[in-house]
């Protein structure tokens, strides 16, 4: 019998069980290493009871098994669908971006667009599409075209755009790009073909952008892109090379005339305001001359309707003073004394200005209180006169100058 023969009970010996018995006869059930195989047939045993297949039991001298529960055909097909199930469930969760939106189609039919976050969408029946809404996108375009006044120019255009609707950008145009380019290309060609030439090289350049921006975003609009317009930029504009040097001229002529027009209006703000300033001051001189003589015409008429009053009491004394003040106010003003004398007698110059203390003869000194000559000048003119006529017969008097009346 060999050493692992089924049913051998405790005389089967195998290589590691040292003989079969250790010390006193103790027989080697306990310190034995299991049996590999009869372990392996054990879970073979449990897995068909587990899939409804037949189990083998075990005799006491080595008979075989014989009963059993029948197998049940559809309990591994069931296991493998329940596992398949769980995987497939799974696989169906997915996270949506905070700068994105997903588009759902359910057999190529829109259903709905998700927010951020976790959502789940069963595989293989809902086809989900992400679409970044928040970054800003950008095309550009150099295109030489033909202006109203047939002439070429090139102009460099630039656009920015942003997802508005996903489910448009999705589903509406097969290629959202291509269909942008080609309407900006249209729409700068319809502009730049209504304009002239010299406008779209200079100050027409923002009238430009204006109205390709409005007709472009009404054509993505009719297209329905879900596109959305940001920005538009014209960032160059040139003519042909061969014209190139005589439009350079143009704008620098152009810029020389704006710079003139500057100093000039410098020009103008500096001396405006001086001239301003000196009307305005002769104007309010004008105003106090006006006012000065307004009211020395009041005061001497004032004066006058005073002097009225006293006349009517006493004409002769009136007309006497006044004529007495006349005088008064001429003398007071040159250095010559008039003296009035008969009609045959010569009328004398007296260089009173020439005396000790002397001044003019209307001075305050030599005039008495009512504006008289004073008694002492008086009695020096009739001394005078009187001596003049005593010697006007000899014919060796000088000294005496005469004048005319």
């Amino acid at each position: 019998m060999a050493w692992n023969e089924p049913g051998g009970g405790g005389n089967q010996h195998d290589p590691w069980s040292g003989g079969g018995r250790r010390g006193g006869g103790d027989k080697g059930g306990g310190n034995q290493p299991p049996d590999l195989d009869e372990a392996l047939k054990k879970f073979q045993d449990k897995l068909n009871g587990m899939l409804g297949g037949r189990g083998g039991k075990k005799g006491g001298s080595g008979g075989k098994g014989g009963g059993g529960k029948p197998r049940n055909a559809f309990t591994l097909p069931g296991l493998l669908i329940v596992v398949a199930l769980a995987i497939w469930a799974a696989s169906g969760f997915y996270l949506v971006d905070q700068s994105e939106r997903g588009v759902v189609l359910r057999f190529g039919k829109f259903q709905e667009v998700v927010t951020p976050g976790l959502q789940w969408n069963p595989p293989l029946i809902d086809d989900v599409r992400m679409v970044n809404v928040t970054r800003v996108r950008s095309v550009t375009q150099t295109q030489s075209m033909l202006t109203q006044d047939e002439n070429i120019v090139s102009v460099e255009i630039s656009a920015q755009y942003q997802v508005a609707d996903p489910s448009s950008y999705v589903l509406n145009v097969r290629n959202p790009e291509l269909s942008l380019e080609n309407a900006l290309d249209s729409a700068l060609r319809h502009v730049v073909g209504g304009t002239d030439m010299i406008d779209i090289l200079t100050s027409g350049r923002e009238i430009l952008g204006s109205s390709v921006a409005s007709r472009l975003q009404s054509y993505l609009d009719s297209y329905g892109t879900g596109i959305l317009l940001q920005t538009l930029n014209v960032e160059s504009t040139a003519p042909p090379d061969a014209v190139q040097d005589a439009f350079d001229d143009v704008i620098r002529a152009r810029e020389d005339r704006q710079r003139t027009i500057n100093q000039g209006i410098a020009y103008a703000n500096s001396i405006i305001p001086e001239a301003q300033g000196q009307a305005q001051r002769l104007v309010e001189q004008g105003q106090g001359y006006r006012e000065s003589v307004v009211a020395e015409a009041r005061g001497q008429a004032s004066r006058f309707n005073a002097l009225l009053g006293q006349y009517e009491q006493a004409p002769s004394i009136m007309r006497e003073r006044l004529y007495l003040d006349a005088l008064s106010e001429v003398f007071a003003n040159t250095s010559k004394v008039m003296v009035d004398v008969a009609d045959d007698s010569p009328l004398m110059y007296l260089p009173l200005d020439q005396r000790p203390g002397g001044g003019s003869a209307g001075s305050e000194a030599n005039q008495g209180e009512q504006g008289e000559l004073d008694p002492r000048v008086l009695e020096r003119m009739r001394s005078t006169q009187s001596s003049s006529s005593n010697t006007s017969n000899s014919s060796n008097t000088g000294g005496i100058r005469r004048e005319g009346r």
